[in-house]
């Protein structure tokens, strides 16, 4: 690690949820290679002389399975384990020099790491990528892929309900307001969502590679070559200039001088790259959310309406799925793993109208596999799915009109007492959340406590948030706002327009896992008085599967959480059985199980 050319005693690997920009897959990639851990949301600090891998509680069971004896796992948000600064501080000599790669790393964090290790006169020192060195020297034969140039496609406003120029004047605005003349918009989500386009070879999210920088006189996006069509150039039109991909640091460079010499300037996202402070110029720049980040996460009509269509189709494929499922197993029409399953889930979907491709890879998982909250089924290695063990199947799909995401906990045969009272558990919690009612300025952070509150009087919880945002045919996981116990959710309140997971959970190592997943969207709620003048705010819900009343301990529930059971039942009947075939599997299971109890 120390290397003559850098002297640095220690690097960094980010995490996903520390940097969700152009570089995040490749993030994971060299993570995955240089620790074995495959999750998505994991920071590794590598040392002379040790190994250390932090990760949250939905990958505790997941990274203690995958890391071998080289490494320390550090779970964090545990009592007595230090955050992955706090640990470079502590464990390390002081004077230390810490290597990042520039490119993967924010501004963000380099600026919050920078403050820590001053306290003992370490330093920050950017580098090369050292993973990518030690691969290349490791796998001559088998480099790195090559990051993917996808062809781009176009939405109309058919979807989108707003044209790209409309949002860049927006935007223009929103930078006017903050009193700074242009920014550069880095984060893909961002930018797919901005010039109305996404990455056409869809798996998971829809994004491609590029850059925009947008001021009140111009805009310019910076494509790869390969991506490059007629159909995208008549799309943005002449008012966008495209540019080369691979120009776009050179030309930041060019740009710190003229903002130098004007005293102007332009605002750089929180979650945008190091490399990029450090070519415009940290005099030159004001670090803040993006307005594109807030403006996404409130969807117009357009878009809600796309929202609740396409969940109405997805739902007719998970209710085939899990009635097609239940007959292979109870009448042993065939023996199945979990990777048998997700993949006839995503053929059930690919049978819908709109439908792209995943939002997320399928967490088909059962018995002690749904303990790990973000398992994935591969074979041969996927465990075979038994009708006598709890089923945890959380999944989602792309559609042209928007992005599903839903879970659903199912057992085919006779669950035990305590299964049904955990899973009782849960949902009250869930239901909790899908009925409160809340004035506006609330945020997720301050509902949290509501998904748990039937757990803890048990003594029981889960190590994951209760909800995240979801984009409308973009990212599953949107924020900037949540619904959780991280104080970053404290910082945005809720607003009409944004979509919400509720998905409570709990999950016992080694035995089982229950999540119950819907989508919700944020409304304005009519309520009898406004004290202080504030509009009160409560949830739709557009996931429409029922949830599986034999797992119900009836003996828990109050007279209104039946009632709400019965209504949610009765809905998933009503609007889900018109996407159905009569006399399927399909329609008999739904009829089934959306019975009042």
């Amino acid at each position: 690690m120390k290397d003559p050319q850098y002297n640095v005693t220690a690097f960094v690997i980010p995490s996903e949820d520390a940097h969700q920009s152009e570089y995040v897959a490749e993030c994971d990639e060299r993570r995955g290679f240089i620790s074995g851990f495959t999750g998505s949301a994991g920071l590794a600090v590598v040392s002379l002389d040790s190994a250390a891998l932090f990760t949250d509680g939905r990958y505790f069971l997941q990274a203690s399975q995958q890391l071998d004896s080289n490494w320390t796992l550090m779970k964090s948000g545990l009592p007595d384990v230090p955050t992955w600064q706090k640990y470079l501080v502590k464990n390390l000599p002081a004077g230390s020099r810490i290597g990042i790669d520039p490119l993967v790393f924010t501004a963000t964090d380099a600026v919050e790491l920078e403050s820590e290790l001053a306290k003992v006169g370490s330093s920050l020192v950017p580098v090369s990528n050292l993973v990518d060195m030690a691969w290349e020297q490791q796998h001559v034969n088998h480099p790195r892929p090559c990051r993917p140039a996808r062809p781009l496609m176009t939405l109309t406003t058919a979807t989108t309900g707003r044209t790209h120029l409309d949002k860049i004047q927006q935007l223009r605005k929103d930078l006017a307001l903050k009193g700074v003349t242009g920014c550069v918009v880095s984060g893909l989500d961002e930018i797919a969502w901005l010039f109305n386009m996404r990455g056409s070879d869809v798996h998971c999210n829809p994004v491609f590679f590029a850059y925009a920088i947008v001021t009140k006189d111009r805009v310019a996006l910076y494509l790869q070559k390969e991506a490059l069509s007629e159909e995208v150039r008549t799309h943005l039109g002449p008012t966008v200039e495209i540019k080369d991909y691979e120009t776009i640091f050179e030309d930041l460079k060019t740009k710190a001088g003229e903002l130098k010499a004007k005293k102007e300037k332009w605002l750089l996202g929180s979650r945008t790259n190091l490399a990029m402070a450090v070519a415009l110029g940290k005099n030159n720049t004001v670090e803040a959310r993006s307005p594109v980040i807030d403006a996404k996460a409130i969807k117009n009509e357009t878009e809600l309406f796309g929202i609740r269509q396409c969940h109405l189709r997805d739902a007719a494929a998970v209710i085939n799925y899990f009635a097609w499922l239940e007959d292979q197993l109870l009448n042993k029409k065939a023996v199945l793993d979990e990777a048998d399953g997700a993949q006839r889930l995503q053929e059930f979907r690919a049978e819908q109208k709109g439908y792209v491709g995943l939002s997320f890879d399928t967490i088909s998982s059962s018995g002690p596999s749904g303990a790990i909250i973000h398992y994935k089924p591969e074979k041969p290695t996927a465990s075979q799915i038994h009708a006598d063990q709890v089923y945890l199947c959380d999944s989602g799909g792309q559609y042209r009109d928007g992005t599903t995401d839903i879970t659903r906990t199912l057992h085919f045969t006779h669950p035990t007492p305590h299964q049904k009272r955990c899973f009782t558990r849960v949902l009250q919690g869930h239901i909790a959340i899908d009925s409160v009612v809340f004035p506006e300025g609330t945020t997720g952070y301050l509902l949290d406590i509501l998904s748990r509150q039937a757990l803890w009087s048990d003594g029981l919880d889960f190590r994951h948030g209760t909800g995240h945002g979801v984009g409308a045919f973009l990212n599953v996981h949107e924020g900037p706002h949540g619904c959780g116990a991280r104080p970053a959710y404290n910082e945005i309140p809720l607003k009409p327009g944004m979509t919400l997971t509720n998905e409570p959970g709990y999950y016992e190592d080694g035995e089982f896992g229950i999540r119950i997943e819907n989508v919700l969207l944020v409304r304005p709620i009519e309520t009898r008085h406004r004290f202080g003048g504030k509009q009160y705010l409560g949830f739709e819900h557009v996931t429409f599967v029922p949830i599986q009343t034999r797992m119900m301990d009836m003996d828990l529930l109050s007279k209104k959480e039946v009632e709400w059971i019965n209504r949610y039942h009765a809905e998933c009947l009503e609007k889900v059985a018109p996407f159905l075939e009569e006399g399927s599997l399909g329609m008999r299971w739904l009829q089934r199980e959306a019975q009042p109890i």
